[in-house]
């Protein structure tokens, strides 16, 4: 066991401190038991005397009159569940003018700030840049929580009551942020840089592009605002030279919006060559919970006159075939069970998505009936990608994940070979964007 406190005269105190190298006693995920004392679970200034002054980014987020922070408080939710006391995750004592931060990842000191003979604060205590410690982070405005991990850039739940009022879970992931680096099928995650290129099916998981797969690397939290009326998270990534032409800075913001209202920008910046790129996130819903049975009753409309064409190794051909007669026909709200036994796997389809594409439009909606509770998709893409969770496993809070657990709706370009539309020249932008809807059905 290793205990910590901050006694008087900035002197810090320790027991039972074993096998100390820079901070760290060992490498494994230690429990944080919480007694109930002092501010455990309160937020606290981070004296980072950058954290505001970061106004690169594009989107105009400084003009909300909130407060920017560095997110560097990935603190547990001080649950009195054993798994989550063991979430990857930061913790700070403040007494004075004595800061110490510490992580549960070897028990580890981060930082200790502690003001110079001019009254500056310093951090004196060597580490890793706590901006890309893995961790949880979370937004919340009005009815909707939604928590993210810097691996992958990923969603880990979204809470909504139902027609009840009771909370659910609407998004598949799992308990700890730990688990997360051992996922294989990119539960949440931002893949970058060229997505569902000559890619069988969805559950096929396979390349994406890039050296390093984006949804298994550690993204820097860029800027977290937590409260005011569009709390929003950014998170930042650069994909090396390798596969593809040069490097590629990618930029994934969320953003609490309006009433209900999930907002996800994803951008991509070339630095030296032009290169593909195709961005899509990859979160499994089922808006009975996460622990509901299955998505077979859910209601679906997908705005999508055609769908790419696969030939026998299920490979795209470039061909778009219309969906009328077929049991990719849902132009009309109707359950995802109706035509789901003439396929063998399930649904694992490319759409053509109807309307302009470079411009925001709904393109898809989807209710449970029995919580009520709807979700409408809107996009600026040409394509989504409708898939049924044929290969899904593991799980979150003990339930078990299952072949139609949980469904992914992933926007994207239409992408049989390189068009002019996707090749990112050195200095110029690419930027998709989506926004999610949450609603009550009568």
């Amino acid at each position: 066991m290793v205990s910590v406190s901050l006694a008087d005269n900035n002197e810090e105190k320790s027991t039972d401190l074993k096998k100390v190298k820079r901070g760290v006693t060992d490498r494994s995920i230690s429990k944080v038991n919480d007694d109930g004392h002092d501010d455990d679970n309160e937020d606290h200034d981070d004296h980072d005397d950058n954290n505001d002054h970061d106004n690169d980014h594009d989107h105009d987020h400084d003009n909300d009159g909130d407060d920017d922070h560095d997110d560097d408080d990935n603190k547990d939710d001080g649950d009195d569940d054993d798994d989550k006391k063991k979430t990857l995750g930061v913790h700070e004592l403040k007494k004075g003018n004595l800061t110490v931060k510490f992580t549960n990842r070897g028990a580890s000191i981060m930082s200790l700030l502690f003001p110079n003979k001019n009254g500056k604060i310093e951090d004196i205590v060597l580490g890793y840049d706590r901006k890309k410690t893995l961790g949880v982070h979370e937004l919340k405005k009005g009815n909707l929580t939604v928590k993210f991990t810097n691996r992958g850039a990923s969603i880990m739940s979204l809470l909504f009551p139902n027609q009840n009022g009771k909370i659910e879970d609407i998004v598949l992931g799992y308990d700890s942020v730990n688990d997360y680096m051992n996922d294989t099928v990119f539960c949440g995650v931002t893949l970058a840089r060229v997505a569902n290129k000559r890619e069988k099916t969805v559950a096929n998981d396979g390349k994406h592009g890039g050296t390093k797969e984006s949804g298994d690397v550690i993204w820097t939290v860029k800027k977290h605002n937590h409260n005011g009326k569009k709390p929003y998270i950014v998170f930042t990534y650069t994909s090396p030279d390798g596969d593809h032409q040069g490097k590629l800075e990618v930029t994934v913001t969320y953003k609490l919006v309006g009433e209900n209202k999930l907002e996800m920008v994803m951008e991509a910046k070339a630095k030296e060559k032009a290169t593909p790129v195709n961005l899509v996130h990859r979160s499994y819903w089922n808006l009975g919970g996460h622990n509901n049975e299955d998505i077979l009753s859910e209601e679906i409309q997908i705005l999508g006159s055609g769908y790419a064409h696969l030939d026998d190794n299920l490979t795209p051909t470039g061909k778009i075939l219309a969906v009328k007669g077929t049991p990719y026909d849902f132009r009309q709200l109707r359950p995802i069970k109706d035509n789901i036994n003439e396929l063998k796997t399930g649904y694992g389809i490319n759409y053509c998505l109807d309307g302009v594409a470079n411009k925001m439009r709904k393109v898809v909606e989807l209710v449970d009936k029995k919580s009520k509770i709807k979700m409408e998709l809107s996009t600026d893409q040409s394509g989504l990608k409708f898939y049924t969770g044929g290969r899904l496993k593991k799980n979150k809070n003990g339930s078990v994940y299952k072949a139609y657990s949980g469904l992914c709706l992933e926007s994207h370009a239409i992408n049989y070979q390189y068009r002019p539309s996707q090749i990112v020249e050195p200095g110029k932008t690419y930027k998709h964007t989506m926004l999610f809807k949450f609603s009550i059905v009568p």
